[in-house]
């Protein structure tokens, strides 16, 4: 079945916003996945993976607010954890099921992970894409050197070229993977008549204001119950290995597949990495 965007209005501490999600096999009673970005990315980047999982699953792969198709907020400080679990699960009340999986990438893992958290949690099974329940300055300062900085392009090649050099933890893309990634991070600026990337570049300042020291989240991780698969790539500066281990042995003791070569974050682009989040979503 082919994919459609799909909408709902959410609401936030000031008024209402649109979420865009993209649904692939809505039909057939399947179980329902969703599918969560990181700070900067949308809900296109599962593109790959949700077609591979249409045929077990209803796959639905939002845009967070101030990215892709999704509202701008009118104030900056909601762009924030609490606005966008409130907005996720609004989205699974949109989807009427009582369970669903959930894949998050980064930012869209720390979301699933405070959703499986919570007590009489509806994430069944939970992905979590390099993130996890320590966070270091030096990788949270590397984020903020790009985030929000909002440069305009001329071309969808120069906007390409940039996202290879600020993205080039995301692994060996193909030409393709690449250039998909670059269509679906474009937004026409009107006064300019330039390219700009698709994202609110003022969501970097609460980013920047609330993450300007390490993370640590062991108390959410500690409460999930669900089964969890924690995707690494070996190189990461989000997911130090040191945390990945302690992920194993505590809270859930979650699963762990590394991928190599690759820092933050694997994409889930690749055929080897489908089937492999694919095979332990099933088994």
């Amino acid at each position: 079945m082919a994919m459609q965007e799909r909408s709902y209005l959410s609401l936030g501490p000031h008024g209402f916003h649109k979420i865009a999600y993209f649904e692939w096999g809505a039909s057939g009673g399947k179980p329902a996945l969703i599918c969560v970005h990181g700070l900067t990315r949308r809900g296109r980047d599962f593109d790959f993976i949700a077609e591979a999982l249409e045929d077990r699953y209803r796959v639905a792969c939002p845009d967070l607010p101030g990215r892709g198709n999704s509202h701008w907020l009118p104030v900056s400080a909601d762009y924030s954890p609490t606005t966008y679990v409130q907005d996720m699960a609004a989205l699974i009340a949109r989807l009427d099921v009582a369970e669903v999986d959930w894949i998050g990438t980064s930012l869209g893992g720390l979301l699933g992970m405070m959703l499986a958290a919570q007590p009489n949690t509806p994430i069944r099974k939970l992905v979590v894409n390099d993130v996890g329940g320590y966070i270091g300055k030096p990788a949270l300062e590397r984020i903020a050197g790009y985030v929000g900085n909002n440069p305009d392009f001329e071309t969808i090649e120069g906007l390409e070229g940039y996202l290879r050099q600020v993205a080039a933890p995301f692994g060996p893309l193909t030409d393709a993977q690449w250039r998909h990634l670059a269509e679906h991070s474009i937004r026409h600026d009107p006064e300019t008549g330039k390219l700009r990337l698709h994202y609110d570049p003022r969501l970097a300042e609460p980013f920047k204001e609330g993450f300007s020291e390490p993370v640590t989240i062991w108390p959410v991780w500690d409460a999930i119950k669900c089964p969890v698969l924690v995707v690494r790539g070996a190189q990461s500066d989000v997911l130090l290995k040191e945390t990945a281990e302690e992920m194993l042995t505590r809270g859930p003791k979650a699963d762990l597949v590394e991928f190599p070569g690759i820092g933050h974050a694997p994409m889930l682009m690749d055929g080897e990495q489908i089937r492999i989040v694919r095979d332990w979503l099933l088994a």
